[in-house]
């Protein structure tokens, strides 16, 4: 794409009500219409897998703070996240195991009826395990007696948790307080943390969707049980948060920076103006008012990429400011360039905390008003805000759309200013002093 037309990823929005598949579907037209917006060093494929410059500032860790933070819906990334371990762990078990937990399809059989035994609905079918088996089958020995067998001379049987039993009410359902399926317990957390209404971490998924797929978390626990979900939700990271994130990124300034920048850059203009008309109400040789567009080069150039969020200065310097939360976590004994860059092992016991609650699957619900940052920042004086402290920009692909956005600035801005300079050159002088 030129330069002079690059645009930063749209901003997506989110919509108001509960997510389905339709409405995400339309995120698919929406990201392709940031294609070119986005290199394909920050795509999201490598940001999930943590290749894109894993220090700062798009880092996974990083795509999760502005969820948590910014976006204020971290537990689809952490759902996801969770969902792509546990896909891997349960390919990885025994074929005796997964067997016990066959593949989901959307045709299923819907839910029993209310009276049918909820034991009988909830019991998994074992007549494939048995194919695998060398227990003796003969007329008098039921299917019920071979899961019998299996379940007291293979497996481990275990329970649910107190957590899970009570998410499971909440939705309405009815389980067997013991399983031998795979995985079982984990899945019952799942539910407790993502799927129940109320849960911690609950995902906003229509009424509709929830049901589906509690149904099929109660035949099995295979990760096809999840395909509802795990298309929204990727959906929703793909085409609305990951280019969101992107277009965040690409700030170098936080907000009070950017505020002060365009006043600056606003203030240049008018000054340009003031120039201009002075020198054309004046005596003097009419080449003088070229000494404006200086004034006008600058102003425009800098509020045009203060528009976007980018401080001239600070792209020029290769900084940007730390955020908020960042702050907090920089130990006061590292030198500001290298606080973030230090091992996990060295970060500070509030920087690590942190970052365990917020990549853990079943940790609390995503609040951070509690957090110490929150406090010191909003004591902080607006001046300093202004001119906070900066770390150096790592990540060379953001800075190459930073470069790509400064140029676009200064070009509209030498478009926008020859013409204003020709005009006022061009007037008479009107001789007043």
């Amino acid at each position: 794409m030129s330069i002079l037309f690059y645009r930063r990823p749209n901003y997506v929005a989110r919509p108001t009500g509960p997510l389905n598949q339709a409405d995400c579907q339309k995120y698919v037209e929406r990201t392709r219409n940031n294609k070119n917006a986005i290199p394909p060093e920050l795509c999201f494929e490598r940001i999930i897998s943590n290749k894109a410059m894993p220090e700062k500032p798009c880092s996974l860790e990083d795509f999760m703070d502005y969820l948590i933070y910014i976006e204020h819906d971290a537990e689809n990334l952490q759902f996801y996240l969770w969902l792509q371990d546990y896909t891997r762990r349960f390919n990885a078990t025994k074929v005796a195991e997964k067997v016990l937990s066959p593949e989901w399809k959307s045709n299923e059989l819907p839910l029993p009826p209310s009276n049918t035994s909820d034991a009988g609905a909830m019991r998994p079918d074992h007549s494939a395990f048995l194919e695998l088996t060398d227990i003796p089958r003969t007329s008098k020995v039921s299917i019920a007696d071979h899961q019998s067998i299996v379940s007291s001379t293979i497996f481990t049987v275990k329970s649910h948790s107190e957590q899970a039993l009570g998410a499971h009410s909440q939705t309405g359902l009815k389980w067997e307080p013991f399983t031998v399926q795979p995985f079982r317990a984990e899945i019952g957390k799942v539910i407790s943390h993502y799927l129940a209404p109320g849960s911690p971490r609950e995902l906003n998924l229509s009424h509709r969707d929830r049901n589906a797929i509690l149904h099929a978390l109660q035949h099995t626990t295979h990760p096809s049980a999840f395909t509802i979900v795990a298309n929204i939700v990727e959906l929703t990271l793909r085409g609305q948060s990951h280019p969101n994130f992107i277009r965040w990124s690409i700030c170098n300034g936080n907000k009070p920076r950017v505020i002060f920048v365009r006043t600056v850059g606003i203030s240049n203009v008018l000054l340009g103006f003031l120039i201009a008309g002075s020198l054309s109400l004046s005596r003097l040789s009419r080449w003088y008012r070229l000494c404006a567009s200086l004034a006008w080069f600058v102003g425009f150039s800098i509020l045009i990429a203060a528009y976007k969020g980018l401080c001239v200065i600070m792209h020029k310097a290769r900084v940007r400011n730390l955020k908020p939360w960042e702050q907090d976590e920089e130990d006061s004994t590292y030198p500001h360039d290298q606080a973030l860059s230090i091992s996990d092992l060295e970060r500070p016991e509030t920087m690590k905390s942190r970052r365990a609650r917020s990549m853990d699957s079943f940790g609390t619900t995503n609040t951070f008003s509690d957090d110490s940052w929150v406090s010191k920042y909003k004591h902080k004086s607006l001046f300093r805000k202004v001119f906070d402290r900066t770390v150096w920009m790592q990540d060379d692909a953001l800075r190459l759309l930073q470069e790509k956005i400064v140029l676009q600035s200064n070009l509209w801005a030498l478009i926008v200013t020859l013409p204003l300079t020709a005009l006022f050159v061009a007037l008479p002088a009107g001789g007043l002093f």
